[in-house]
């Protein structure tokens, strides 16, 4: 029976296996924006123009020179008057001298002279007639006040999205404001989904006695698509080395990135190591990592591509795809490191832990509704690696760190949103 090498602690694992990857090797293509929503810029985006291009204000109401707002009160009103009407979509025709006024819409251009505008509500309409109509500003400004300045937002040749940036809706109406419609983004990384296993059968069909429909292929598919890559799905291999071997071959000559579901656990059926040590150099780097689930995840790079076995059981083969799978993706797109979305939340009950592993707890996020710290409990659902649907109705993990022996009910826990 082969045995696993020396457990590594899973930050260990990942650093040694993202540093024996080559820097991002992706192709980049050109994309419309609209239809760039979470790809990742290969090239930085420089503003052709300042944002905005013209003064502007951000309020309803009347473009001033702020000087003759000075020392205004409700009390002790300015009087200013009224020349006009700044046209939305145009560039007004009339200059504010000392004294004048105009009326300005919120997004109007501000009028050359004015450097402030006055709220609506700070203001009251006093002349009629014949005369200039007469305009009561209650409210001292300051210059700029109420006015969005030509660069404020951005300035010309700025670096307004740096190479790496994962495009939000923000990012894409950013662009869209500066005109910029196509870009450069890293192309997707294929990767390459194999599932081993005599007793493994497709979801379609109806399983035996001692079969059982592929899962992994499926979730990790999914995480795949959802972390910026493309899933290529190579089918089931049954439990011979050589078939396993030319699926493996076959799949790092096309793709980024292979991954082998089952086969990975210290069992005299255990092929997937010795078929990544025949994939090519260095082979095999981590086989075991120490944590819960998952400690049988085989880390290997061969020929400068990632290759991962990851357990058979879909828990443990999700939850590692998130701790392995996930940065490789984001490594080969050249994405610039981010936060993880997490919550604080309350444990409801007592967790055990084998102190010097790092444990990984599914847990579902319930809205408590009295705290006035923390908004949310995290309720622990226990069941074993091998039961999806344990993951399925959960919100989030929660992880114990290997230097605790558990942690106790009413803790304050960080968990990471799945």
């Amino acid at each position: 029976m082969p045995e696993f090498l020396t457990l590594l602690p899973p930050d260990e694992a990942r650093e040694k296996l993202l540093t024996h990857l080559s820097a991002p090797r992706l192709d980049s293509e050109s994309l419309a924006v609209d239809s760039a929503l979470g790809r990742v810029t290969a090239e930085a985006v420089v503003a052709p123009h300042p944002l905005p291009e013209f003064p502007r204000t951000t309020v309803d109401g009347y473009a001033v020179r702020a000087q003759d707002t000075f020392g205004a009160t409700d009390s002790l009103p300015t009087y200013l008057h009224l020349i006009g009407e700044v046209p939305m979509g145009d560039e007004p025709s009339f200059e504010i001298a000392s004294g004048q006024c105009a009326l300005i819409h919120t997004g109007g251009m501000l009028p050359k002279g004015a450097d402030a505008v006055v709220m609506l509500e700070y203001t009251q309409s006093v002349g009629t007639g014949s005369l200039l109509p007469e305009i009561e500003i209650f409210k001292s400004l300051a210059e700029g006040e109420n006015v969005i300045r030509i660069g404020e937002d951005v300035a010309k040749d700025q670096v307004v999205i740096p190479k790496g940036t994962i495009l939000r809706p923000a990012e894409i109406g950013g662009l869209m404001a500066l005109g910029v419609t196509f870009l450069r983004v890293a192309e997707k990384p294929r990767v390459g989904l194999i599932s081993t296993g005599d007793e493994v059968i497709e979801p379609h069909q109806h399983p035996r006695p001692g079969q059982v429909r592929d899962i992994n292929s499926y979730t990790l598919s999914a995480l795949i698509e959802k972390s910026g890559g493309v899933a290529v799905r190579y089918g089931i291999i049954g439990d011979q080395f050589e078939a396993l071997k030319e699926a493996a071959a076959k799949a790092l000559a096309e793709c980024d990135v292979v991954i082998i579901t089952a086969g990975s656990s210290a069992s005299t059926r255990d092929m997937t190591a010795e078929v990544i040590r025949q994939l090519g150099k260095p082979g095999v780097l981590v086989h075991g990592i120490n944590t819960r689930p998952g400690k049988p995840t085989i880390l290997g790079v061969c020929e400068g591509k990632a290759v991962i076995g990851l357990p058979g059981n879909p828990v443990s083969a999700l939850v590692n795809g998130y701790l392995f799978v996930v940065p490789v993706v984001e490594k080969l797109l050249g994405a610039l490191p981010k936060p993880k979305a997490t919550v604080q939340a309350v444990l409801t009950v007592n967790l055990a832990s084998q102190a010097g592993r790092e444990d990984w707890w599914a847990v579902k996020l319930i809205a408590d509704h009295q705290s006035k710290i923390v908004n949310y409990l995290a309720e622990p659902i226990f069941g074993k690696s091998n039961l999806i649907f344990t993951l399925a109705v959960a919100d989030g993990l929660l992880k114990i760190h290997p230097d605790a022996t558990g942690l106790s009910a009413g803790e304050t826990v960080e968990v990471f949103l799945i």
